[in-house]
């Protein structure tokens, strides 16, 4: 089975595949649909790999993805990451099977737990057992894809009966799930055919493939067939200062208020920088927050700097383990497509 045993499928983008410097760019919010599509067909003329769509609030990631697939021919197009709680689990498999009918055979289903905080609250869902309900959704995603019918009684999701009425154009297509700490690591190395790092430190593709062997060992997987992705949030500046500093309010928020990757940054080294930092943005202390996450907290988690220096580091990510760099710009307001294209340009493979 090509794709359970981490081959990679047989589809037009592998031509891409095939450049020795890969590099992958994820959209995350920000650019408009439409704007993120033409920022994907430029990013297939420059030599990109792949193309992510994150859900969260920047617009319905599969149907923005199929308006890729019919504007570009050799990219590949994925989900960085699509919630296993947000959608029901036929839903995303149907999803799935079109974007990859519509790109022929070009999509990555990338699949995750969210986040309690943004789950409950914001979609009025209940979340509960993520690494259970990420195994259960996997397996149904398969069964339907592979024979065009889902039974399934599982502790977190249960289907009576689905039967999909179109043949998919690959029912073996790859699905990457996206882990934070170790546990939901090794469960990649179980059940996926990559993994969807963030904010990675040049430490981590060493330390995850521990995990990832740990996993596709209890599978009688190979660990090496499991490719290791990480986004990592990047930011293009005349100079480091001006890039450093632009990127602060994003690795604030992300340590105020996800708990799970607060720890992460926490386990880097950081432990007081991040206790301090929740702590005022628990009392709204916005500005208080943002002072106390450090340039070398920035550095560590992101590609910071000029055209050249972000190259570097991009190199640097590879040469320590992660097999697909994901280049993750942010931006919000009417100039966000100028800045995910001068990224894009700036960083180029080809």
């Amino acid at each position: 089975h090509p794709a359970r045993s981490g081959q990679p499928p047989e589809s037009r983008y592998l031509m891409t595949q095939q450049i020795t410097r890969r590099l992958g760019i994820a959209v995350s919010g920000g650019p408009n649909p439409s704007e993120i599509i033409e920022l994907v067909a430029l990013a297939e003329s420059l030599g990109y790999a792949s193309a992510w769509v994150a859900e969260g609030h920047g617009g319905d990631q599969f149907s923005v993805l199929a308006g890729c697939a019919m504007r570009t021919s050799t990219i590949g197009l994925g989900t960085a990451i699509s919630s296993v709680y947000v959608r029901s689990i036929p839903t995303i498999a149907m999803a799935a099977a079109t974007v990859d009918d519509l790109s022929g055979g070009r999509f990555i289903l990338g699949l995750g737990s969210s986040h309690k905080v943004q789950v409950v609250p914001e979609h009025g869902v209940e979340y509960a057992k993520p690494i259970t309900r990420l195994r259960e959704s996997v397996t149904i995603i398969r069964q339907l894809l592979e024979t065009g019918n889902a039974h399934f009684e599982g502790e977190t999701v249960t289907i009576e009966n689905f039967d999909l009425w179109f043949r998919p154009r690959r029912p073996d297509l790859p699905i990457y799930a996206a882990a934070v700490r170790p546990k939901m690591m090794a469960v990649c190395g179980e059940i996926a055919d990559g993994i969807i790092l963030t904010r990675s430190t040049l430490q981590t593709g060493a330390q995850v493939k521990q995990q990832l062997a740990l996993g596709a060992g209890l599978a009688g997987r190979d660990p090496g067939k499991i490719e290791v992705t990480s986004l990592l949030p990047i930011a293009v500046g005349e100079n480091r200062q001006e890039a450093l500093d632009s990127m602060r309010p994003g690795l604030t928020f992300y340590v105020g208020f996800f708990p799970r990757y607060r720890q992460m940054i926490a386990d880097y080294g950081f432990q007081e920088e991040t206790a301090a930092a929740a702590a005022a943005f628990a009392k709204g202390d916005q500005a208080g927050a943002e002072r106390c996450i450090t340039d070398a907290m920035i550095d560590a988690t992101a590609i910071v700097g000029t055209p050249d220096e972000c190259r570097e580091r991009i190199e640097a990510y590879r040469q320590s383990g992660i097999d697909l760099p994901i280049i993750s710009p942010f931006a919000r307001g009417p100039e966000s497509k100028r800045t995910f294209e001068a990224v894009i340009r700036a960083c180029a493979p080809a």
